[in-house]
Formats: structure tokens, sequence, C-alpha cells
């Protein structure tokens, strides 16, 4: 029982009660004690809110995340408090309004906070299904956008330029297409070889056919046909020499021709190939470092975006996301929103109580400083006296040495008149103590002192 007792202050302190006023009006304890527990369950919220948004955002281990979480809650429970504790009931409309209208919207705001890393973390699962989608989408993006880039737009040429001289090259330069004027020239050679070969195997068969007579004439023999196709076939010999003479002139062109292309081809393949190696290898690295960077983007704002596509394109889970950060907002403003709406309510003993403690309060702080002041004040006037008497002292000792010097000096002035004699020891005064220290005393001392140190010119005339 002494425990429940123990906790319950404790929660009423924490929901800005104060103990010596609880004591008057125990009514009040309930109330307090309730505001106490609301605060911790904002604490609570904030605490796991958090651990979610420093494991999300930050990748923090679970238990220091929650450790931090811990502070975070301490943090929005002494806000929360001081929210409370800066309300206190005023009969005044106008005055509660200006009092709980920017405590509500901080309140709001950091209900706003809170709400959100818990309600990422209820639809965690259907967030990371939309990052992945989204991270895809980004990297195709990118690839395109490297397409674009200044830095590589002449790839696809210098590709097909790659395999060009690839081919030129694994064909000797046979598929050079610089070369198409002299592979048409050996075709037309080779086309005009045929021709003249076929017409003079033509001729060599009409010669053959008039030798054995199976044909033209009939007439086997060495005639006079026979000698004519053979002259006509020994003539087209001549013709066919002549097109293989121009045929193979033309095909060792085509081949010194090819055998060029394909070495100008190997050289400049090795030099494109290079180039591709390198601008592939930087569209690789770019490629691979956003690749990276896009799978480790899960962050808040990547959540947040996740979610809000979801929501946009789900109308239940858009309900379901505003009523969660409802209900969230509402437990952090709830201490705030109880607060605000009992000071627009008749003030209760405990508020009277308060008011009469502070004015009591305030009335002998007053009591005390005007006591303090009178005490200084006496005290300033007993010194001032002090000084003066002081002062009234210093004054007649100024006096009275004043008045002995112009006695001695009157004195001195009648010795001089008299005749010069031979002074007479000084008699001591009867009666006269050792420790007679008075003004006469004193004049005397000085004058005596004054009459040895003097020169006769110097001495006053009167």
């Amino acid at each position: 029982m002494a425990g429940r007792r123990r906790l319950g202050d404790g929660l009423a302190v924490l929901g800005g009660a104060r103990p010596d006023l609880l004591a008057a009006a125990p009514g009040a304890r309930s109330r307090f004690v309730a505001l106490g527990g609301v605060l911790l369950s904002t604490g609570g919220l904030a605490v796991a809110s958090a651990a979610f948004a420093l494991h999300m955002a930050l990748g923090v281990w679970w238990p220091f995340a929650l450790l931090l979480g811990l502070g975070w809650g301490a943090v929005v429970v002494n806000l929360d408090r001081m929210l409370l504790v800066g309300m206190a009931h005023d009969s005044s409309l106008k005055r509660n309004l200006a009092l709980a209208v920017p405590r509500v919207g901080l309140a709001l705001v950091l209900g706003v906070v809170v709400a959100t890393p818990l309600t990422l973390q209820v639809f965690h699962k259907e967030i990371d299904a939309e990052i992945t989608v989204m991270q895809a989408e980004a990297a195709d993006a990118y690839r395109q956008s490297l397409e674009f880039d200044a830095r590589f737009t002449g790839l696809a040429e210098l590709e097909e330029r790659v395999a060009t001289e690839q081919d030129v090259v694994a064909s000797g330069g046979a598929t050079d297409v610089a070369l198409a004027a002299v592979q048409a020239e050996v075709t037309a050679k080779q086309a005009a070889y045929d021709a003249a070969l076929a017409t003079q195997r033509d001729l060599e068969a009409r010669a053959q056919c008039e030798l054995d007579g199976t044909c033209g004439t009939g007439d086997a023999g060495t005639g006079a046909a026979y000698v004519q196709a053979r002259a006509a076939a020994d003539a087209q010999a001549a013709v066919v020499a002549g097109a293989r003479s121009e045929l193979d002139a033309a095909l060792s062109t085509a081949d010194g021709a090819e055998s060029r292309s394909a070495d100008l081809a190997a050289a400049a393949l090795a030099t494109d190939s290079a180039e591709l190696a390198r601008l592939n290898a930087e569209l690789d690295r770019l490629q691979s470092a956003f690749d990276a960077t896009n799978e480790g983007s899960g962050g808040i704002l990547l959540r947040l975006e996740a979610l809000d596509r979801l929501s946009d394109r789900n109308a239940t889970l858009a309900v379901a996301k505003f009523m969660l950060s409802l209900l969230f907002m509402c437990v952090e403003i709830l201490p705030v929103l109880m607060k605000v709406l009992l000071n627009f309510g008749p003030p209760t003993a405990y508020d009277r109580l308060a008011a009469m403690r502070d004015s009591g309060d305030l009335d002998i702080e007053e009591l005390q400083q005007q006591s303090r002041r009178t005490v200084a004040e006496a005290k300033e006037e007993l010194l001032v006296m002090a000084e003066q008497e002081r002062l009234d002292r210093q004054k007649a000792a100024i006096r009275a040495r004043h008045l002995a010097a112009l006695a001695q000096a009157q004195l001195d002035a009648e010795d001089a008149a008299r005749p010069t004699s031979q002074p007479a020891p000084p008699a001591e005064e009867p009666g006269r103590q050792l420790w007679d220290t008075g003004p006469i005393r004193l004049a005397r001392t000085a004058a005596r002192t004054l009459r040895t140190s003097r020169r006769p010119s110097d001495r006053i005339a009167v």
C-alpha cells in the first residue's frame, strides 16, 4: 500500500502537482495521477518511435537504438510536463486561449514527429515491397540517363565501329566497304574471263565437231569448215588469255587493298577496343556506385515516399494510415489538451488553494523585503551619525591646535619684546600627569617644538 502511495505521488508530481497543495486538497490527487500516467504513455510512444526511426534511418543496433530512444522519451516527457506546468488556471478566456494555442500547436508538432516512425513500422512489409520496385525503377532511369550523358554519347557508334573492324580483320579485309570499287572491278573481270572462257569452249567444241563430222557440215576431217572453226577457237584463246591476265591483275590489286585494309582495321581495332573497354568500365563503375547507393537508400524519406505511393494506389491503406497517425497524435497531445479543457472550466479547490498560497508567499516576501529595507536604512543612518561624530571630533581638535598656535605665537612675541636674560628651566606644571594629552598640553608642546625649531626671522608678529 505504501509503495502504491509513493507511486501515485510520483505520478502526481510528474503531472504538475505540488505536494504541499495535494496534502491540503487531496481531491485533486487522482486528476494529477491520471495526467502523470498519460505523460508516461506519451514517453513510451516516443521511446518506441525514436528506436524505430534510428533503426530505419541509420541501421542502429536495436539495444543501442532503445537506449537512445529512452533519452528522446525523457525529452518528450519533459517538454509535455513543461507545457502542463506553464498553464495555470486563469479566469480570462482570452488569456486561456493565448496560452493554449501555442502549446497545443507545439504538442501537435511533437505528435507528428512521434507518430511518423510508428506508422512506418506498422506498414513496413508493404513499404519494403514498394521500395524494391522504386529502386529498380531508379536503376533503369539512371541507366537511361547515362546513355544521354556527354561522356557516353558515342558509345553505340564506337561499338558498331569495333564490330566492323573485327569483321574486317577476321575476313582479311574482304568485308571492308571501302573496297567495294576494287571488289566490283574483280567481279567484272571475273565475269569477262568467264564469258571469254565459255566462248572459247564453245568454239573448241565446234571445231572438234567439224573434225569428227558429227555436226556442222557433217564432213569429217580437216576441211575448210574445220580450219575456220579452229581459227576462231584459237583466236578466242588469245581473248581468254587477255581476260585472265586482266583478272589476275585485278585480283592482285584487290588482295593488296584487302591486306592494307586488314592492317589498318587491326590498328584501329586496338585503339577503339581500348577506348570501348574504358567507357564500359566507367559506365559499369557509375552504375555499380548508383546501385550500391540505391540498394542502401531505405531511409525514412524513401519509406515515406513509398507509403505515399501506396496510399495513392490503395484507398483502404490511405484511410488506415490516416487513422493510425491520428491515433498516435491524439495520444501525444492528450495531456496538453486535457489541461486546456480543465482551464476552461471553473477553478477547482486545488486551483484556488494554489492562488492563495502564491498570493500569501508574495505578501510574505514583500514584508520580508520591507523589513530588510528598514533594517538597512537604520544601519545606514547609524553609520552616518558615527561618521558625523568623528568629523566633529576632528574639527574640535583642529580648532584647539589652531588656538594653541595663536597663543604660542603671542607668547613668542612677548618674549622677544623683553630684555635678554638667562632662561629659567621650565617648571613642571603641578598636578599634571604624564598621560595628560588635552588640547592645552598639546598646544604647549607644539609651541615649544616651534620655538626650538624656528629661526627668529620666521616668528609671527602679532
